[in-house]
């Protein structure tokens, strides 16, 4: 048998270890765009990945990035726009004739092409359906109608769905006669009278099984079925825990409208996690592709309630001015018990946030978790104390050191249960606790740590 030789990444002259484009490679197709060498740029992206053509655009500046593109000309096709960042494709499908972006909207699969559509304004949205084909424009209109980031959002509508009283032999003749058939599948959908799903046969089953028997003998009648409002959030666990490749969407009616696949499921779980991180940072969106101005107005609004909330700690502070007018040192050392508590408090915020975001912490283990964490903040307190209470014993008094230790114990169990109670309650609620829980948890970190430290410095050191 041959051997296939596989040239790594960074060999290629395009791509580093990392299989990132290369500098080199970015300034070369640059210069031939500058250069109107349409032929040159062509002949340069044509190894690239559809992938690799997106980043490519994605990575160039917005003055040359319609430049690239009409050089660039049929290597650009439905797949590098289906790749593409949403902010530089919604920019980019702006600025086209309606009719193409209708052509290239009508060569991807319904959930790529939803995608593409419903971050664009109305009457964009509206000028390229009515230019689709109209297969294609009700597929899309009606998977427009689902809620944002639900199943009947992410589901294709291409699939391969066979009678329950057919033999495998009519199976495979149905695949090989129809023309039309979707190609990229991994399984087929077996579906009784009213086109609901009664089990699911993997290809490689089908393949293997003489032609006289009956798929429903070969059939697997558990599978996991998803109700097309299903939030693609817990559609994406579901495929975690079962370890699915693909699962058949359901209406409310349980009849068989679409398929989920393990390819648009990666990209929700890398959606989700970046989601979650942006948010707890207050950063919104925090795509480089965003505009100056959204991100601005995502960002400034959560500034503006960490300022509130400092005005809180600065009230506190204010409370025991002549506390620290007469200890000066307190000033120095109170940020210490701040800071030791909004990490505490930011360990147990993201832990809970995770564990919420992935099922592993309901109601079922809701208190037992709060123990938990209760536990690890307890010991994390007392360590942190004893080694910061020797050494302001050490360097300044043993008074001094029983008050900050005291203090920073008392701030660390505080953030560990505000970091995980916190984000419970608001997910009881019905909140994001991704959203609000930072604010919430810095605030009383900051205001509690300060009284506590200095409530104790009044009592005992004056």
């Amino acid at each position: 048998m041959a051997e296939t030789d596989t040239i790594p990444p960074e060999e290629d002259g395009i791509h580093d270890k990392e299989d990132r484009l290369l500098p080199e490679y970015v300034k070369q197709v640059i210069e031939a765009v500058e250069a109107g060498d349409d032929a040159r740029a062509r002949d340069l992206v044509e190894p690239l990945h559809p992938a690799d053509v997106a980043d490519l655009i994605e990575v160039v500046s917005q003055e040359t990035r319609a430049r690239l593109i009409t050089a660039l000309g049929h290597e650009v096709d439905a797949e590098v726009y289906a790749e593409m960042n949403d902010y530089v494709r919604e920019v980019v499908i702006e600025e086209m004739d309606p009719a193409v972006a209708a052509e290239l909207t009508g060569e991807m699969d319904t959930d790529d092409a939803v995608a593409v559509l419903e971050d664009l304004d109305d009457d964009d949205q509206r000028a390229i359906l009515d230019a689709m084909e109209p297969d294609d424009r009700a597929a899309v209109e009606e998977a427009l109608t689902f809620p944002e980031e639900s199943a009947g959002r992410l589901m294709q509508r291409d699939l391969i769905a066979v009678p329950e009283h057919w033999h495998v032999g009519q199976v495979i003749d149905y695949l090989r006669s129809d023309e039309d058939l979707t190609s990229d599948f991994w399984e087929i959908f077996v579906v009784g009278p009213q086109h609901r799903p009664v089990g699911t046969t993997k290809l490689s089953t089908l393949l293997r099984t003489p032609r006289a028997v009956p798929i429903t003998d070969i059939m697997q009648e558990e599978q996991t079925l998803i109700p097309v409002d299903m939030d693609q959030e817990e559609v994406a666990l579901k495929f975690q825990k079962y370890g699915l490749i693909s699962a058949a969407v359901v209406d409310e009616n349980g009849r068989l409208v679409g398929m989920i696949t393990v390819d648009d499921i990666v990209h929700i779980v890398q959606e989700e996690a970046g989601e979650d991180t942006l948010l707890l940072a207050g950063a919104g969106e925090g795509d480089i592709n965003e505009s100056i101005a959204e991100a601005y107005s995502e960002r400034v609004r959560w500034l503006i309630a960490n300022l509130g909330t400092a005005l809180i700690a600065t009230f506190v502070i204010a409370m025991f001015e002549g506390t620290i007018a007469e200890l000066a040192i307190l000033a120095a050392l109170m940020p210490i018990v701040a800071a030791l508590g909004g990490n505490a408090g930011t360990q147990s915020l993201a832990v809970t946030v995770r564990a919420l975001a992935t099922n592993q912490l309901t109601g079922a283990n809701r208190w037992r978790t709060v123990g938990r964490e209760f536990q690890v903040a307890m010991l994390n307190g007392i360590t942190i104390a004893v080694i910061l209470g020797i050494g302001v014993s050490i360097f300044l008094y043993p008074a001094m050191g029983a008050v900050i230790a005291a203090a920073i114990l008392f701030n660390i169990l505080i953030a560990g249960m505000a970091g995980v109670l916190v984000p419970v309650a608001l997910d009881r609620f019905g909140a994001d606790p991704a959203v609000a829980s930072s604010v919430f948890v810095t605030t009383v970190t900051d205001t509690m740590g300060f009284f506590a430290f200095l409530g104790l410095a009044s009592a005992v050191l004056l």
